[in-house]
């Protein structure tokens, strides 16, 4: 059986920088036309010249001329002249919003969200996507849930304002999707496979640790209902986040999942364990389109059930680090992309 999925998108994608960045970056552009890359390094992307100099990092490490770099800024202070200048940037895609402190490199990040309301009502007018890492500090579990009256606020005080719920992992995050029209989510691989029995069930598994972590099974089955189901506004985001593995296997591993390498594999291997093969083409690629009105590369690429080795660990440029489903064989591969 082959599966060809057309202009095939990450929404949600860490590629980090230098050493890092030249590791991971061909494989993401290997098998994806575009890409949302994420602003949170040190210091954080947040300003225009920062991100055309990223941007150029990116493309230059990925190694495909067509791969389709959408850039984001670190949600901050911004003024209608550099939000202008922002939306006249090659490859400017939107602005991402960290609640300080709650994930990797996001100590920069929004403290009260009431300052945050001034740049807001200037995205909306200028129609700047908002892109929003959906926790606060709490019990683990809890974290996203806790988050959502910030989502239903921001939701009915700027009605005309695209906020991306940025890779949901509960159920109730799925039910608030359809309460706001402007309101739309990207979901991961992982938070498609995983609970956290996985995560920490007989062993604390860290490579298999990220925020927000893996929840509970009817949370998982929300999530797959929403996307093997076609809702309309869940899009793929691996939320990729590749750290070198003595970050990961150590106390206070860091949080991350780097799936890069398997997404698109994996992601056809579930969508044709549950008879939904025509269901993977909005959700890898048609949803994000039409949602944000993007045209990318009409790239093609094509999977067959045939069994795919996971390396233990991918090195290069000095780094070492570990992928979901290292040492495992899957049975689905990409065998053309063009």
């Amino acid at each position: 059986m082959e599966i060809s999925v057309r202009a095939p998108l990450d929404m949600h994608l860490h590629l980090r920088d230098g050493e890092m960045l030249r590791l991971v970056a061909p494989m993401s552009a290997a098998d994806f036309a575009g890409a949302v890359v994420m602003p949170n390094l040190v210091p954080p992307v947040a300003s225009v010249e920062a991100m055309q100099e990223y941007r150029g990092r990116v493309l230059a490490a990925g190694k495909e001329p067509e791969f389709y770099a959408l850039m984001t800024l670190f949600f901050r202070e911004y003024t209608e002249e550099e939000l202008l200048r922002a939306k006249e940037t090659p490859g400017f895609f939107g602005i991402k919003l960290y609640p300080a402190g709650v994930t990797t490199n996001s100590e920069q990040g929004v403290g009260n969200m009431a300052s945050a309301e001034p740049t807001l009502r200037l995205m909306e007018q200028l129609g700047i996507p908002l892109l929003v890492h959906g926790e606060s500090h709490g019990f683990v579990l809890d974290r996203e849930e806790e988050f959502l009256p910030v989502y239903r606020s921001l939701a009915a005080k700027f009605p005309r304002l695209r906020i991306c719920m940025e890779h949901i992992s509960t159920a109730a995050a799925v039910k608030l999707l359809d309460e706001y029209e402007n309101l739309c989510a990207t979901i991961t691989l992982h938070h498609l496979l995983l609970t956290l029995d996985d995560v920490m069930g007989d062993k604390l598994r860290p490579h298999l640790f990220c925020k927000p972590i893996a929840k509970r099974e009817a949370d998982r089955e929300a999530l797959l209902t929403a996307a093997l189901g076609g809702h309309t506004r869940v899009m793929f985001g691996s939320d990729s986040a590749p750290h070198p593995r003595e970050a990961k296997e150590c106390c206070g591993c860091a949080a991350g999942i780097f799936s890069a390498p398997v997404a698109l594999p994996r992601l056809a291997q579930l969508f044709a364990l549950h008879g939904a093969v025509d269901k993977l083409q909005g959700f890898v690629s048609d949803n994000a389109r039409r949602i944000y009105g993007l045209h990318v590369p009409e790239k093609k690429v094509t999977l067959r059930d045939e069994p795919m080795q996971v390396p233990e660990s991918y090195r290069g440029f000095g780094q070492k680090v570990v992928p979901l489903d290292a040492g495992e064989e899957l049975g689905w591969r990409v065998v053309e992309r063009i």
